[in-house]
């Protein structure tokens, strides 16, 4: 379990980078930035399949490749493509904010699998996440009271904000039943596959950059930012995409469903740090607050995750061995009187009339 936790964080803590990519680069279309990310992961990723293909390749059935394409294209290449949109029209922290939700909406989605803790005991951890992100929420949208942006702008960046929570929240769930319904692929492995299918589909969209008709999908920009480009994207498919998913493939087979949704949230939190970072500011009032319910909401959760059914079990195991135990002393102690040293050492005994027993009763 708490392998399982550091994990998830970890996973939180790369995949918050993800966040800053878009706003480094604001002159390259949110399509591009997927198509290059993505390709770039998928040529690390053949990298680290070569050494491994042949214990690998044998394992792969046609239905893992059925679902590394479906995870690879909604949990990463239509993930990312709202998500930079949605950075490009309203910014990182309502961006990430809004993807914040996640872990409300996978509970609410997982809660009926295997090892998932009762709703109602998470209604206070829940509450106290949700509080953390009105929070936010609120101290973004009142300290950007002076931004410009047209308000189809900012519906139109919301929308595809919301487009990116729906992605995840499907990947989330599926990638963690899928995983620990077919346990014959590690973290790592299947990280790996994932990534070449994710490559894969990411030369398909270059195809669609390239068929389409020019300056519609990109406008011309300096070789100086072509360079940037592919180093940031190298930097988030070695860490963010390739070290990050294998460590939430990890995380998703030693957590319950729905403890590995509390987990999401760490992305939220390091995206917030990188901002005040990026930014070089401190963190306001709201802010802070918001921090602290989060990260307090996620203990909470841990908590009763670690207090629910794998507990019960060992405690309703426990209690059968003792029921055992007592059960073998007892036998030994009706057997012992007949048996052993006690016989040889008893009084004779002496057989009493039946009519005299019965006048004695």
């Amino acid at each position: 379990m708490q392998r399982g936790v550091l994990y998830g964080v970890l996973a939180g803590a790369l995949w918050g980078t993800v966040f800053l990519v878009p706003r480094q680069l604001p002159e390259f279309s949110p399509l591009l930035l997927s198509a290059g990310r993505y390709t770039m992961y998928g040529l690390v990723s053949f990298a680290a399949l070569l050494p491994m293909l042949r214990r690998v390749w044998p394992r792969l059935t046609r239905a893992d490749l059925i679902a590394l394409v479906k995870l690879a294209l909604v949990g990463n290449l239509l993930y990312y493509l709202f998500l930079a949109s949605a950075i490009h029209l309203v910014g990182i922290a309502p961006a990430s904010l809004i993807v914040g939700v996640l872990p409300v909406t996978v509970t609410l989605l997982g809660r009926g699998d295997h090892g998932a803790v009762a709703l109602s005991k998470l209604a206070w951890p829940l509450a106290m996440i949700a509080a953390g992100i009105v929070c936010i929420n609120v101290d973004v949208f009142t300290a950007g009271a002076g931004d410009h942006a047209s308000t189809l702008t900012k519906i139109a960046g919301l929308g595809c904000a919301v487009g990116a929570l729906a992605c995840w929240t499907w990947y989330a769930v599926e990638n963690a039943r899928y995983l620990q319904r077919n346990a014959h692929f590690g973290g790592n492995e299947w990280s790996v596959l994932w990534g070449v299918v994710t490559g894969a589909l990411g030369g398909l969209l270059w195809l669609v950059v390239l068929v389409m008709p020019a300056g519609t999908v990109q406008q011309s920009v300096g070789s100086g930012r072509w360079t940037a480009f592919w180093q940031l994207n190298l930097v988030l498919a070695i860490g963010a995409s390739w070290l990050g998913n294998g460590l939430w493939n990890a995380a998703s087979k030693r957590l319950p469903l729905t403890l590995s949704g509390q987990m999401i949230v760490f992305e939220t939190l390091f995206a917030l740090l990188y901002g005040f970072v990026y930014d070089h500011r401190l963190p306001r009032l709201l802010e802070v607050a918001a921090v602290v319910l989060l990260v307090v909401g996620v203990s909470w959760s841990v908590r009763q995750h670690s207090g629910g059914p794998e507990r019960k079990t060992r405690r309703m195991e426990t209690a059968s061995c003792r029921k055992a135990i007592c059960r073998g002393f007892q036998v030994l102690a009706r057997r012992t009187p007949r048996e052993g040293t006690a016989r040889s050492t008893a009084a004779p005994r002496v057989e009493k009339p039946e009519g005299a027993t019965r006048a004695l009763r």
